[in-house]
């Protein structure tokens, strides 16, 4: 006799929201995939060749301890005036993963993990596979984190304090002066996570200095990713720096091995042609500044974006819009009721976003 009942799963697993990911070009379709927030150029030459070199030693485990990605690292990020040591640093795959050992360190069950919303779609699934309560605090009308707000929610069931800057989908960044007077108002035991998976998008006055707030408060974890700027999406690595109490807790709840071989080669490769990589980085910015400009002057009221990506607040047109999109080959990420994020891709892709944005405005 086959039985047809399966073990329960746990309340707070079948009950998560599903995890949405970017849409896929269909074959033989000519498009631009606009929904996942890529780089749209690929790896360097050189990162090329150390990810080639490095497939062939597959077979082999790669090193759990990640030394030569921890030290390349280190030296990349120190300064002569700052110096993050290895034993501040811990990774996972991207930083979805990384986050999720953060939460797995310090959340227990019924733990209250507070963050803006709309935010980063990943926190409530995180937060509830880690077995904690998701507490969403609205975003101010124009799109930007409210920090005030953010602490009036923390309450002694607090563990830990979610940050998105610059915020995705919305792409608005916190200012450095801002998140330090919100340090000043949470209570010690709790973490602060400044979650910058598009920190090297940013260029404005009084930017986030997040390694000199790690710096000055203890609590305080910065989240980062090669995904994003680096190009390296495919490969899956996130990074940590913490206090380094904190982060020897945060490596031991990650998964053994969980970097593999050939990301952590290309990460080494990625540090070392970082010059080339800005540059890179330099084109995108500018294309964002062509694109938001451009908006903005066709009437659109969308958030300056200090990120790859533009939100437009398109409320119930969301999914029409979207899907009009997609019979012109531009395959962007609806937020169903609320709005559409957009990638800044290669001049090309940009061009057909603007040309559609304009018709938006005429249906």
């Amino acid at each position: 006799m086959v039985r047809v009942t399966t073990p329960k799963i746990r309340s707070a697993v079948a009950s998560l929201p599903a995890y949405v990911p970017g849409a896929r070009i269909p074959d033989g379709v000519q498009a631009f995939k606009v929904s996942s927030n890529e780089n749209p150029y690929p790896p360097l030459p050189s990162v090329v060749d150390a990810i080639t070199e490095a497939a062939l030693t597959v077979n082999r485990y790669p090193d759990m301890g990640n030394t030569e990605m921890t030290d390349a690292l280190a030296a990349f990020l120190s300064t002569p005036e700052r110096e993050v040591s290895a034993e501040r640093l811990a990774f996972g795959t991207g930083s979805v993963a990384a986050l999720g050992h953060i939460l797995s360190t310090f959340v227990d069950e019924g733990d209250e993990v507070v963050f803006p919303w709309r935010s980063f779609e990943a926190y409530p699934i995180v937060t509830s596979v880690a077995g904690g309560k998701s507490v969403r605090v609205r975003l101010t009308p124009d799109h930007r984190l409210d920090l005030d707000a953010m602490v009036e929610a923390v309450t002694d069931r607090t563990r830990v304090v979610l940050v998105c800057t610059p915020n995705n989908p919305t792409g608005t960044a916190v200012s450095h002066s801002q998140v330090l007077r919100f340090l000043h108002r949470i209570p010690d035991d709790v973490i602060v996570v400044l979650d910058e998976a598009y920190v090297e998008f940013v260029r404005k006055d009084d930017a986030l200095d997040a390694l000199a707030l790690a710096d000055q408060f203890p609590n305080v974890v910065v989240l980062r990713t090669f995904s994003k700027a680096y190009g390296l999406a495919g490969l899956r690595v996130g990074y940590v720096i913490a206090h380094p109490d904190i982060a020897a807790g945060i490596r031991a709840a990650s998964t053994p091995f969980g970097v593999n071989l050939v990301a952590q080669v290309a990460v080494v490769a990625s540090l070392r042609a970082a010059d080339e990589l800005n540059a890179r980085v330099d084109a995108l910015i500018d294309e964002r500044t062509r694109v938001w400009t451009a908006l903005r002057e066709l009437g659109w009221d969308v958030p300056p974006s200090q990120a790859n990506f533009v939100w437009f607040p398109t409320g119930t047109r969301t999914e029409e819009l979207a899907a009009h999109a997609r019979t012109r080959g531009l395959l962007v990420r609806p937020f169903a009721g609320e709005g559409i994020r957009v990638t800044i891709g290669e001049p090309e892709a940009n061009d057909v976003l603007l040309e559609l944005a304009a018709e938006w405005l005429t249906q």
